[in-house]
């Protein structure tokens, strides 16, 4: 079993806490940690997470770090935060018990002028968790505003 994580642990391991704001905020706090290969979302689940009932992450949270890792690598991907998800898709393949560290790799499978596809897998340490995969709309100033006033 491993040894329980904790923030002081992670900032150790060099993951930075990201809390953002609004619905960010509420359903983290993530962590992001970049390496050769590029950047690493993570999420430490803990009991407001949690399906109370089993002692397991919920499956709702599961589909929101989805969202959020892999929009953090549309990001990336098209150096914009002008986007939203057009598409995700979510196939659970295992339980992640409270207490769990899920990561997930965003994945760039191909970006149009106006479309990025990505994927990625939600890990707790070496197990699959879910995979994901999806479509994000990249927003120009026009949209954006049009997005902000309804």
């Amino acid at each position: 079993m491993s040894p329980p994580v904790d923030a002081a642990g992670l900032e150790a391991d060099g993951w930075a806490c990201v809390s953002g704001a609004q619905f960010h905020a509420a359903a983290g706090p993530y962590w992001v940690r970049s390496d050769g290969a590029g950047r690493i979302v993570g999420l430490l689940g803990q009991d407001q997470h949690g399906n109370g009932h089993v002692g397991t992450i919920h499956g709702g949270v599961l589909m929101t770090f989805a969202d959020i890792a892999l929009g953090l690598g549309v990001v990336d991907a098209a150096q914009t935060r002008d986007c939203v998800t057009l598409q995700l898709q979510l196939q659970f393949a295992a339980a992640a018990p409270i207490g769990s560290f899920l990561t997930c790799r965003p994945e760039l499978v191909r970006r149009t002028s106006q479309i990025v596809f990505m994927r990625g897998l939600i890990m707790a340490g070496e197990r699959t968790i879910a995979s994901a995969d999806g479509l994000w709309k990249l927003l120009d100033a026009e949209k954006l505003a049009a997005l902000r006033t309804g």
